[in-house]
């Protein structure tokens, strides 16, 4: 399996903290994001390869900290350097895949993301599923599933919709951005972009239209996310992560 870790944008709500350093690069606690998501993957020994996409204003950030550590650790510049330039997060996967010639199941993440339990456990639940997969989680509040993916499931946790942003949520399962893309259905993500099948800026969009022609499977997360957007979950999540628990 190969990890593909979405790393491109410039995370401007962030700023000036990242106006001249990527996002997954700080430091929650003693590590960096990316560290705490890297080191907990490589617990699993599922993982062959990890590859950094990201634009080009930051990739030698990316490529001096892939330098220290022991994983096989590629980065990929998609060549943008500003957010109106940005390819969009399906856009950049299909970069990657075509970049490197990747062949392979994917494990599909984004970089701003942490979280207090092993991602071990959702590459697991794919296997056993043998389908791609999504994570989910309940999310009460309206005004927040209206900025999040959507998902309906059927009793057997297969989607049987999802949607990005939807104006009218049809269900409170939000999916957080971490996919596992099977080999053959990571092969349709070119098509899906040629054909404009799929958005290709929100993450989740190609699963949007995945789960319309095969059975996609939504785990449902054990634990917290903290999903770092602007300098108020940056500090709190500063305060409140405790590392992985289990």
């Amino acid at each position: 399996m190969t990890c593909l870790i979405l790393a491109a944008g410039y995370a401007t709500r962030l700023y000036p903290l990242t106006e001249n350093f990527p996002k997954p690069l700080l430091k929650v606690g003693d590590k960096t994001i990316l560290d705490w998501l890297v080191d907990d993957i490589a617990t699993a020994g599922l993982v062959d390869t990890y590859v950094v996409i990201s634009n080009h204003r930051f990739a030698h950030h990316f490529e001096d900290w892939a330098a220290t550590k022991k994983q096989n650790i590629r980065v990929v510049d998609d060549g943008t350097i500003s957010n109106e330039t940005r390819l969009g997060a399906v856009c950049d996967v299909q970069f990657a895949i075509d970049q490197l010639g990747l062949d392979d199941d994917l494990l599909v993440i984004a970089g701003d993301n942490v979280l207090d339990f092993s991602l071990s456990r959702f590459v697991a639940y794919a296997d056993e599923k043998k389908t791609s997969c999504i994570m989910r989680y309940y999310e009460p509040s309206k005004k927040k599933l209206t900025k999040c993916g959507v998902v309906e499931l059927d009793d057997q946790d297969r989607i049987l919709s999802m949607e990005e942003k939807p104006a009218q949520p049809k269900s409170h399962w939000c999916c957080p951005p971490f996919y596992v893309y099977t080999r053959e259905d990571a092969q349709k993500v070119k098509d899906a972009i040629a054909q404009r099948k799929c958005g290709t800026d929100a993450p989740g969009s190609f699963i949007a239209w995945l789960c319309t022609v095969t059975d996609v499977h939504a785990m449902e997360m054990p634990g917290k996310r903290y999903d770092i957007g602007n300098l108020e979950s940056y500090q709190q999540v500063q305060q409140e992560y405790q590392g992985i628990k289990a």
